[in-house]
């Protein structure tokens, strides 16, 4: 259910990840891991930044980032956030 709100939340894929792999077929096992990435999901979810309407008069501004286990971008005009997108990456 929560993932119905990953546009509003910042690196929510990366934050996930670990309650991601618990759906695997016989992978279920609850860790510190999996509690820990639930409660910053919690955290995520309660405080998430109020997103703004593009105001197609200013520039637009994109920001990438990228780590071994995922890539997120945040488009934002000035300091307000308009869109979060992000992915996990395969071992592949």
């Amino acid at each position: 259910m929560a993932s119905y709100y990953r546009k509003f939340i910042q690196g929510y894929a990366i934050i996930a990840k670990p309650l991601t792999q618990l759906l695997k077929k016989g992978a279920f096992i609850w860790a510190d891991e999996a509690a820990d990435a639930m409660h910053q999901l919690k955290l995520a979810l309660t405080s998430a930044p109020v997103l703004g309407f593009p105001n197609f008069s200013q520039p637009f501004v994109v920001e990438t980032d990228a780590s071994c286990c995922g890539i997120g971008a945040i488009l934002r005009q000035g300091k307000q956030p308009l869109a979060f997108l992000s992915k996990t990456l395969g071992p592949k």
